[in-house]
């Protein structure tokens, strides 16, 4: 195959992997009732006169399947780092000690863990849609290649569509186990 050719599926390629990517880490957003610090890694903080996220400022340790103890760096940042979580839309509510803050995750209702697999449900779509919008995007720019025979065509659009099965199975495997992880009680 020709470079330009190679080029083009090894953009498509990464871009879908990165799709793949992307939405595996949108679905860790999603809240089981397990603790895990995914849900609040990236979290705004006024910190020393300027907004950071809550992963640079502190560690995170789980000592229970629903606890997640959140250690500030600076014991100055305590008060910083509840109030933002007290004012994120997580509706969790952070126990302090003065210099570690307790965050419980409640267990959630059988009704929740539906809705939440619905959620799942659409994101893992989302990411299949972009990963065929890369791959339409890369065949038409196969279809603009000049001085290329229709069996090197062929066997780069065989490429392409392996790369798209290969990105959408794994975002199938992802789903699947979030959506495993929800219904688990």
């Amino acid at each position: 195959m020709s470079e330009l050719i190679d080029m083009v599926i090894e953009d498509a390629a990464s871009k879908m992997e990165a799709a793949v990517s992307h939405t595996r880490k949108e679905m860790a957003t999603i809240r089981t009732g397990r603790a895990s610090s995914s849900f609040v890694e990236k979290l705004q903080v006024e910190a020393y006169g300027v907004p950071m996220t809550l992963q640079e400022l502190a560690t995170f340790s789980v000592p229970e399947a629903r606890q997640l103890v959140i250690t500030p760096h600076d014991m100055a940042n305590v008060e910083a780092v509840e109030k933002a979580i007290r004012t994120s839309d997580l509706g969790l509510n952070p126990t302090s000690d003065g210099r570690t803050l307790r965050l419980s995750f409640p267990p959630l209702t059988e009704e929740r863990r539906k809705e939440l697999v619905k959620v799942v449900n659409g994101m893992a779509e989302d990411g299949k849609g972009k990963i065929r919008g890369f791959r339409r995007a890369a065949r038409k720019d196969l279809d603009d290649v000049d001085g290329v025979g229709e069996d090197e065509i062929e066997r780069a659009e065989k490429t392409l569509d392996d790369h798209t099965k290969s990105s959408e199975s794994g975002i199938d495997a992802a789903r699947d186990a979030k959506e495993k992880e929800l219904l688990e009680v």
